[in-house]
């Protein structure tokens, strides 16, 4: 009996201790110095921003917001998008997969100057989770999106999984 006890006791704790939503996720990986705009936001009608994908070329061409610039993460280069975006005060929206590389990249905007800049909340795969459209390099509307890896995919609930 008593280790059936302790059996349920462990099961229970390695469960409920290893999940986590995606704002505590957020929590523990970002520094909340950049706000952010949800996806339902940022799909209205009204709201016109510059859109910014912060994810690697790879991940971009598989699945994108449609009119996303491309940006990138590892190779972003700061004085290029400048000399493309001048208006510092126009409204800017970066994502990323989850919304993590897509704050390193925003609070580079914001340092440089720009004053309207947000992080999409969840990324682009919150924008897929609430059935928004997305896009291949084709510019042709998909159900296939980039999951990043594995164990970032668990965030992931709505479409084709990719991998490359």
């Amino acid at each position: 009996m008593r280790l059936l006890f302790l059996y349920i006791v462990c099961l229970f704790s390695t469960t409920s201790f290893s999940q986590e939503n995606l704002s505590e996720l957020l929590k523990k990986h970002n520094t909340k110095q950049v706000p952010y705009i949800s996806v339902e936001q940022l799909a209205m009608p009204k709201i016109n921003p510059v859109i910014l994908d912060a994810r690697e070329f790879h991940e971009y061409k598989v699945s994108h917001l449609k009119d996303a610039i491309f940006v990138g993460y590892t190779g972003f280069e700061l004085d290029s998008l400048v000399k493309q975006l001048p208006n510092k005060n126009q409204d800017i929206v970066v994502y990323c997969s989850l919304g993590i590389r897509s704050e390193v990249i925003a609070n580079k905007l914001k340092k440089a100057g720009y004053t309207n800049v947000k992080n999409l909340y969840g990324g682009i795969f919150e924008w897929k989770n609430k059935n928004f459209s997305i896009y291949n390099a084709q510019e042709k509307e998909t159900d296939s999106i980039h999951a990043f890896s594995k164990d970032w995919s668990k965030w992931l609930k709505n479409g084709i999984r990719v991998y490359e």
